[in-house]
């Protein structure tokens, strides 16, 4: 059986995260055939809405106020609830992002429904749909099945693959909301991360602990990393120590990521940290000490001094690359 399945697309920056494909990608698995139709919520998002499209969305409904401008759960709650009431749709999938694990629980809640989060697979398809998520911090998988009413998934970043861009043809269309009793308004933000490849979204990441000793001891690293077209990392010691911002944390309780490469640099691999990046498809530990933990999850392992590895890395990629 077939249901209508609405996704949640996000911007950053003035541009769509790749999240917003994947969420597209994953609601043509749930749907059974069914239409899948694209939700785009900001200040000026329009331009927007035919990309969705080309990237598998049947329709698009744009919501645009002023007080969209940034994202708040009130407003973003607001716009989100006026589409679901027109639509009534079957299905939600959001992206497991800091605006998706925000305004994921206050819908579901709205809708008196169960909310599947940081789901990594889709088994079967329409009603078949098992979705799989990890559990004990990575641990373990499990996999749920909705036994009724709305199914409603968040899924992580850089886990289910976008479909094939194509030139496709399909309805996009505004929705005006008045959004009101805001209890939060944003009057301006302040960005300390890096300028570059959104970290959660990012297919290379070169992570430092505090191996690398200070805060000059990341240049490498970003050097390595803007080569790979990646981002940069960090575990919380290189965060405690003060050598970066805690916006490149990595670990549970700092971003969960998965990466095709991940390149932990003087980390020891403590569990808590392991567990924001046991998943990533390929893990290459850089450590001098050979008994450190982060050489159990590794793929390949390299026993030095990461001022002396990091640079020889670079300079042979440099050459491939040429």
């Amino acid at each position: 059986m077939s249901k209508k399945v609405l996704v949640l697309g996000e911007t950053r920056e003035g541009s769509l995260r790749n999240v917003s494909f994947e969420t597209i990608a994953a609601a043509k698995k749930i749907s059974g055939g069914g239409e899948v139709v694209s939700v785009l919520i900001g200040d000026s998002v329009g331009e927007f809405g035919a990309e969705l499209v080309n990237y598998g969305a049947d329709r698009v409904i744009t919501v645009e106020h002023p007080h969209l401008k940034s994202y708040t759960s009130d407003g973003f709650g607001q716009a989100m609830m006026a589409v679901i009431e027109q639509e009534q749709p079957g299905a939600l999938v959001f992206g497991h992002t800091a605006v998706g694990k925000d305004l994921s629980p206050k819908i579901a809640s709205k809708l008196q429904t169960g909310l599947i989060s940081d789901v990594t697979d889709i088994e079967g398809e329409g009603e078949d749909a098992v979705y799989i998520r990890p559990i004990f911090s990575g641990k373990a998988f499990e996999k749920v099945k909705n036994k009724g009413g709305v199914d409603f998934i968040t899924i992580r970043p850089n886990n289910i693959a976008p479909l094939e861009r194509e030139e496709r043809s399909g309805d996009v269309s505004s929705l005006s909301v008045d959004i009101t009793n805001l209890r939060t308004i944003i009057k301006n933000v302040v960005r300390k991360s890096a300028e570059g490849v959104d970290l959660s979204e990012a297919k290379v990441i070169v992570a430092g602990g505090r191996g690398v000793k200070s805060e000059s001891g990341f240049e490498p690293l970003q050097e390595l990393a803007d080569l790979l077209g990646g981002a940069v990392g960090a575990s919380r010691g290189a965060c405690d120590a003060e050598y970066c911002d805690y916006s490149l944390q990595i670990g549970q309780t700092g971003k969960v990521v998965t990466p095709d490469l991940y390149i932990a640099a003087g980390i020891s691999g403590a569990i808590q940290h392991m567990a924001g990046m046991s998943n990533s498809k390929v893990i290459v530990a850089i450590n001098k000490d050979p008994e450190a933990n982060i050489f159990k999850v590794a793929d390949y392992g390299i026993v030095g001094d990461l001022f002396e590895v990091i640079p020889m890395l670079t300079e042979e990629f440099k050459k491939v690359m040429k």
